[in-house]
This record gives structure tokens, C-alpha cells and sequence, in this order.
């Protein structure tokens, strides 16, 4: 009676230090992390959007603010030209939650294929705010008459960016044109035409 006892009493305090030692948020691997570097995110400049999309990206992740390891955050500002775009991609470590500061954005993004491929789009205009979810391809498109600025906030400190015609058209050394014209069911000279062409990165 006794051994059952005790046997029952070692359970109930081990079953009770499991729960506090999972009861609490999992912990970075450090406190924080003070940046000793003069970096200058320059944040409050516009950047230059004479360029062939019309948008310029400036990041603001583990890469260049040492401060943000071990956080899981991360922050960019995108500036639009007039009928600019920040072509199709993806972050494939990262949510995105966009804020439009000034102008008129159009924005979207595609679900997976097995959702099929459904399409979200929304008009965006000052102060609103718009989520891509981890992963999907999405894009935001100036559609006003004036320079246009967003603020976007990432759950990861690199949440890495996949541009999608520069990743399949752009790369290095090319895609077989065999597998582009078979994927995109176009004629070789499309591929051709494609794989020739400059494929610009904003970021």
C-alpha cells in the first residue's frame, strides 16, 4: 500500500513538472541582441523606382540589423512609381501583413493547388492593411496617378523572397527550355524569348 503510494504521488509530481516546464512560450536562444554595426535602414527616404517593374524594396531583416536574431520579425518598405509593381513571389519562411502609407495598391494572393489555385485581390488605399499568408505567391500593383508607399512586417527575421519569372526565366545557369515549354504549354520560341529577356530584382 505504501510503494502504491508513493508510486502514485511520483507520477502526480512528475505529470506537474511536465505541465510547468511546457506551460510557457518557448524561449529564443538568447535575450536580445544589440547591434554593434552603424547600419542606416534609411526607412524614412524614398527609394528610386526608375526601373523596368517601378518598385523598390528595402528590407530590413537579420542580414543587415543584427538586433533582430533570435526575434522573428522582420520589416520593409516599398516604394511604387506610378503603375509600379512588386512582381509575383513568395517568402517562403515568412507571413507578410502590408500597411499602404500613401497611394492606391492593388493586391492579391494565390492559394496552393490544392485549394485551386483561388485568387484574392483586394484595392488598398491609405492606412489599410493586408495579410499574405507563408508561402503563397502574391504581388501589389500602384493603380493610382501618384507615387505610392507600403510598409510591410514579416514573421521571420530572413524570410527569404522567391520572385517568381526571375526564379523560372532568370536562372543561373537557365531551366532546360524542354521543361518550360512542357510546364507552360507554350511554344520553345516564348521560352526562348523569356530566358533572353532582363529580369529585374527590386529587392
Amino acid at each position: 500500500m505504501k510503494g502504491d503510494h508513493f508510486l502514485i504521488s511520483t507520477l502526480a509530481i512528475l505529470a506537474f513538472a511536465t505541465f510547468l516546464a511546457s506551460a510557457y512560450d518557448p524561449s529564443p536562444l538568447q535575450d536580445f541582441c544589440v547591434a554593434v554595426k552603424d547600419i542606416k535602414s534609411g526607412l524614412q527616404n524614398p527609394r528610386n523606382t526608375k526601373n523596368p517593374v517601378g518598385s523598390n524594396v528595402t528590407a530590413v531583416n537579420v542580414d543587415n540589423l543584427e538586433g533582430l536574431n533570435t526575434l522573428g520579425i522582420s520589416l520593409a518598405r516599398i516604394d511604387f512609381a506610378p503603375n509600379g509593381l512588386n512582381p509575383p513571389h513568395t517568402h517562403p519562411r515568412a507571413t507578410e501583413i502590408l500597411l499602404v502609407l500613401e497611394g492606391t495598391l492593388y493586391v492579391g494572393f494565390v492559394t496552393s493547388n490544392g485549394d485551386g489555385n483561388r485568387l484574392f485581390t483586394k484595392v488598398l488605399n491609405k492606412g489599410d492593411v493586408f495579410v499574405f499568408p507563408i508561402g503563397l505567391i502574391h504581388f501589389q500593383l500602384n493603380v493610382g496617378h501618384v507615387n505610392a508607399v507600403a510598409f510591410a512586417g514579416l514573421s521571420s527575421q530572413n524570410p527569404g523572397v522567391i520572385t517568381i519569372a526571375n526564379a523560372v526565366f532568370g536562372s543561373k545557369p537557365p531551366i532546360n527550355p524542354d521543361v518550360l515549354t512542357k510546364a507552360f504549354q507554350v511554344d520553345n520560341k516564348v521560352v526562348d524569348y523569356l530566358q533572353k529577356q532582363f529580369w529585374y530584382d527590386n529587392n
